[in-house]
């Protein structure tokens, strides 16, 4: 129900609003990925550290896991050093936000 809520909000219909929410969750993914490797880090290691399975790892950085909260995704970016921005819908980036695209 919150989700049809925020569909209409957005004046989103529900397909629209879920393959939004597929490419974030696979951008989210990507970041995960790329700080992990950074840091020269398996995913045995870091699900090792989070308690999680390796597949979990591997299915949240391939953007294809089934079922995550948001509290999973949290630890796995504070283990990181990441963190998650939120800002109005539609608007365009911030000078930091687009300062730190160009150093990832």
């Amino acid at each position: 129900m919150q989700y049809v809520l925020y569909v209409k909000h957005l004046g989103l219909n529900l397909k629209n609003a879920l393959y939004i929410i597929h490419i974030m969750l696979f951008e989210i993914g990507k970041h995960i990925r790329e700080e992990r490797k950074k840091r020269k880090m398996t995913q045995a290691h870091l699900a090792n550290l989070l308690g999680m399975s390796r597949a979990t790892i591997s299915q949240i950085e391939n953007g294809i896991v089934q079922d995550i909260g948001i509290r999973k995704i949290l630890r796995i970016l504070e283990i990181l050093d990441l963190e998650i921005r939120v800002r109005k819908a539609g608007s365009p980036p911030t000078l930091d936000e687009l300062r730190d695209e160009e150093a990832f």
